[in-house]
């Protein structure tokens, strides 16, 4: 009988080790778990099997522990003192021993076979060792070069992997061509059956913030913080920034001298608009910004429905609203607000409307009507849903008066339901 041997490996753990960019204990382990299988599978279930690589010899050796009893039970496990003798002299009671397999149950393993089995187990590795990497650099951006493009989905080669960019984070007007070079950001890796699955993204408000922090150094620093983001991919979008040091302008920072920071954005991103604003607590000055160089006539906030008007100058209000209304959906977006933009003529006819409705009211006078306007309570129902002590702090009554009003719109209202009603009984009875 011959013990298990398989001819010098260190010559091919070096290469695997080299190849894959794998430490080389590792394929060393790999190794022995390869050979520990086979030698279960052959032997059968219940033994106790190590395996264990010689560096001086290359040669993997694979042993049997028995535990030194006086009456066998279990040839398996076990040993009887007078055979555990003749393996080793000093063995004892209770010894567990190691004994070389020498039974021939597998032949010579050729170097070719052995790296065949190295393969298939370090390949778990190479999978861990790279989802590792990568897992540490996301929502960085990486660069690869575009290996194929299939079913709208661009595979991209990374050196050590590949990546995927699905349609949905692709920009709608871009296209790509085998070899050519492309940035995204790692927006994901989830480990699967086949290796880790690399997402990437250059739809994503992540890419658009990791391309400012690459080309602003005030961003990188800390010194200028991105505050928020709305975008449009490859159309328009905005990026409101912030600063704490009264010596830095963030917006000017983000610009850089001549634009040249911003035009290296824009081209990356193949001359999609960017809006950088100036953040601010304000929700009626970030609206304001966020509207993005238009002139603003007043602005009305409702903080109880997240809500704001912003009147504009009627030469004004097609800027405000954008082509097919991006620029204040974008703006929407990004101050968290429901924008509701007017022009300023007719807002004048709203607000006659308005001032009728609301005078209609027991006890509302002109005076008043336009106190309550102002402070956005525009309609009868406005009123009558108000919270009494807000009213009174919003125009200047004490709560009395507050909640008379409150009463007062209630009534209206229940009054003009009545009529309704009755017009509609009425009504029917001609018909």
């Amino acid at each position: 009988m011959s013990q298990i041997i398989i001819s010098d490996l260190n010559p091919v753990i070096d290469q695997v080790s080299k190849d894959k960019n794998i430490d080389r204990n590792l394929v060393v382990e790999a190794l022995e778990q390869a050979i520990l299988a086979i030698a279960r599978k052959n032997l059968g279930p219940g033994y106790d099997l190590e395996a264990h690589f010689t560096e001086e010899t290359g040669e993997i050796e694979v042993f049997m522990f028995k535990q030194v009893v006086e009456e066998v039970k279990n040839p398996k496990t076990e040993i009887s003192v007078e055979e555990a003798l003749i393996n080793d002299p000093d063995a004892i009671l209770g010894d567990s021993l190691g004994l070389k397999v020498e039974k021939n149950i597998y032949g010579r393993i050729e170097a070719q076979v052995a790296k065949q089995v190295i393969f298939q187990k370090i390949k778990e590795i190479e999978y861990k060792n790279i989802y590792n990497e990568f897992n540490e650099r996301k929502g960085e951006i990486v660069s690869g070069l575009v290996r194929k493009v299939e079913k709208s989905m661009i595979i991209v080669d990374l050196g050590k992997t590949e990546a995927v960019l699905p349609r949905q984070e692709q920009i709608y007007s871009e296209t790509y061509k085998p070899h050519d070079r492309i940035r995204a950001v790692l927006s994901n890796i989830k480990m699967e059956k086949g290796g880790p699955k690399l997402i990437l993204s250059r739809a994503s408000d992540e890419f658009l913030a990791k391309l400012f922090e690459t080309e602003v150094p005030e961003i990188y620093d800390g010194v200028v913080k991105i505050a928020r983001i709305a975008r449009a991919p490859g159309f328009r979008s905005k990026i409101a920034v912030a600063t704490t040091n009264k010596d830095v302008d963030p917006v000017g920072a983000c610009v850089g001298m001549r634009g040249i920071r911003i035009q290296s954005i824009t081209n990356e991103l193949k001359g999609e608009k960017i809006d950088i604003i100036p953040y601010s607590d304000n929700p009626a000055k970030f609206v304001v910004n966020a509207l993005s160089s238009v002139e603003v006539s007043s602005v009305a906030v409702n903080e109880d429905l997240k809500s704001i008007t912003v009147i504009v100058p009627d030469d004004q209000l097609a800027l405000a609203i954008g082509k097919q209304g991006q620029n204040v959906r974008l703006a929407t977006k990004i101050t968290g607000y429901k924008i509701d933009i007017l022009s300023a003529s007719k807002v004048g006819a709203k607000d006659r409307t308005a001032y009728k409705d609301l005078m209609e009211i027991p006890g509302v006078g002109d005076i008043t009507a336009k106190l309550l306007f102002q402070n956005g309570y525009v309609q009868v129902n406005d009123i009558a849903n108000a919270d009494a002590s807000k009213l009174a702090e919003d125009i200047s009554v004490d709560i009395k008066k507050a909640q008379k009003f409150i009463a007062s719109a209630a009534e209206y209202l229940e009054k003009v339901k009545s009529d309704i009603a009755l017009k509609e009984e009425i009504e029917r009875d001609i018909n």
